[in-house]
């Protein structure tokens, strides 16, 4: 018996946050198309090129990890932590890239983007705060959904 069929509420809380996944997937997507607009008119264009990149990026990411989400083998409380650290992880990766691009600030935690794009002590701490706040959430996620898909679907749904 696996985890979903000793919870029958379950399969509805991982299609209800696979669609709101979904749903935050194409949000980032509109607005990396929106962000594009603005690139030239940031304080740091190159950071806001590389907002750009990297909410599409994450756009597509969320898009993907939503479709599979209802296929995950969880309980309702690794589901609820996979999901609002991906949703954070993902947010707050895009949030210190677009703080960067505003403030022309950065170059202490993503030197690569960021350039000599380097704002005050305050807006470089925020940025980092934020920039490696992140990582862990991600890794969170990824592992617990990377569990979430160690069982092999079931005969059922093979064609």
């Amino acid at each position: 018996m696996t985890l979903s069929q000793a919870t029958p509420q379950l399969p509805g809380m991982l299609s209800l946050q696979g669609h709101r996944v979904l749903q935050v997937g194409v949000a980032t997507l509109l607005f990396t198309s929106f962000e594009g607009f603005a690139i030239p008119h940031f304080a740091a264009p190159r950071l806001g090129l590389s907002t750009h990149s990297l909410s599409a990026l994450v756009g597509v990411l969320l898009l993907a990890i939503g479709l599979l989400w209802p296929k995950l083998d969880l309980t309702p409380t690794m589901s609820r932590v996979a999901f609002w650290s991906l949703i954070y992880s993902a947010l707050a990766i895009v949030a210190a890239f677009l703080l960067g691009a505003i403030w022309a600030a950065g170059n202490s935690t993503m030197p690569l983007a960021a350039g000599r794009a380097h704002g005050s002590d305050v807006q470089e701490l925020a940025i980092k705060i934020v920039a490696y706040s992140s990582a862990p959430t991600g890794i969170i996620s990824f592992a617990l959904v990377l569990w979430g898909l160690r069982a092999a679907p079931s005969t059922a749904h093979r064609s």
